[in-house]
């Protein structure tokens, strides 16, 4: 590629960029929510699917059912993943043992996806979901099919919460608390 290539391919991803959180920013004044609101709805649609982690074991969601489950849809190249993801780690080790179960649905490659993990310490699941997981995403409320997406099911298997954006840590605590 020419130089001119490589800028005018970065000046594209900055214009993607800035679209998008135009988008979240200014998203919710247009009267309708960046999220739908499932609380309360069976999360019938995420617990029936069973994705392969980066080395093929499928895993069926379900497995999980009766715990409280954070799906959290990520992807190696969004920063903000990248940013909320050792919470999430720190929870699971914390909360684990109390029935909180952590899974990871990644919207990349597994080489990608298994680098990350062995650098984050990762201590629940990296599924891998590939972009089918943003439609999957948008089952569950996430509008703009964009990333961080997290959903949080309750024990009998409801949706609970979910959230477009970074899961600050005090919010997910506030959360868990009360499901756990």
């Amino acid at each position: 590629m020419t130089a001119w290539q490589w800028q005018f391919g970065g000046l594209i991803a900055v214009a993607g960029a800035v679209a998008l959180v135009a988008g979240i920013y200014f998203g919710g004044d247009a009267g309708e929510p960046l999220t739908a609101d499932l609380r309360g709805k069976e999360a019938t649609g995420l617990l029936g699917i069973s994705l392969p982690d980066t080395k093929g074991h499928e895993y069926p969601l379900a497995q999980w059912k009766g715990k409280v489950l954070i799906v959290n849809f990520w992807a190696t190249w969004c920063g903000p993943c990248r940013e909320e993801m050792p919470e999430f780690v720190k929870a699971q080790r914390e909360f684990g043992d109390r029935g909180v179960q952590f899974i990871g649905i990644a919207i990349d490659q597994p080489d990608k996806i298994d680098a990350f993990a062995a650098e984050l310490q990762l201590n629940y699941p990296a599924l891998v979901g590939g972009y089918g997981a943003i439609e999957l995403s948008k089952t569950m409320g996430n509008r703009l099919g964009a990333l961080p997406f997290t959903v949080i099911v309750d024990r009998a298997g409801r949706v609970a919460h979910t959230q477009l954006g970074p899961l600050k840590e005090a919010h997910l605590r506030s959360i868990v608390g009360q499901l756990m």
